[in-house]
């Protein structure tokens, strides 16, 4: 049986959106150490995978010391952070990522396709290195549900790729917006697999 070019995409496993950070997100831990498993266990059946990763700077109000935590957040991922780094549970995974793409420096950014990656001179964006690559289909895992991997999943389906989330790989920050995520994915397209980790799933 012939399968299309598929890519793993994993979404901001840093340690600010683990346990312990800044922007913490429940189960992030085990997600990070979820991932790891999963990449050991199917490296064979993707063609490529890469990591996107929350890089910010100044992003304006993206950040605020009275966050409504809907558009404007602790500060979180700061450049030359401990808590802009992968988590230490994602490390097995990322012995085998390609290419890590880094979104929001100067400005909010939710989508992996909002980031690049750099090759020699080139800055290239998520959605241009896969095309090269000829990649077909994606799954995409991380952190979090309803807010970056939800983003991420809307852009790779309208961008043309066929977009699978694994929920069971992936952790959200509420059960409300949680759930209006995966409705908002279903109707976009996107193929839910599985169950959002560690109790998290909307009832």
């Amino acid at each position: 049986m012939i399968t299309a070019p598929r890519a793993l995409v994993i979404v901001d496993v840093q340690n600010d959106f683990c346990e312990g950070g800044s922007l913490a997100v429940a189960g992030g831990a085990e997600v990070a150490r979820r991932i790891s498993a999963h990449v050991e266990e199917n490296t064979r059946g993707y063609a490529a995978i890469v990591a996107t990763a929350d890089w910010h700077e100044d992003p304006g109000e993206h950040w605020s010391d009275h966050p409504d935590f809907k558009g404007t957040w602790p500060v979180h991922c700061k450049v030359g952070t401990d808590g802009a780094l992968f988590h230490p549970g994602a490390e097995p995974a990322f012995e085998r990522v390609e290419a890590i793409f880094r979104k929001g420096l100067h400005e909010a950014a939710y989508s992996g396709f909002e980031g690049f990656t750099v090759e020699g001179d080139r800055r290239i964006p998520l959605a241009d290195w896969l095309r090269e690559r000829a990649i077909e289909e994606v799954d995409v895992v991380g952190i979090a549900t309803d807010h970056c991997v939800r983003a991420t999943a809307l852009d790779a389906a309208e961008e043309g790729f066929a977009t699978t989330v694994l929920l069971d790989l992936t952790a959200g920050v509420a059960p409300d917006t949680t759930a209006a995520a995966l409705d908002e994915l279903a109707r976009a397209g996107v193929t839910l697999d599985g169950r959002v980790a560690d109790g998290d799933a909307p009832s």
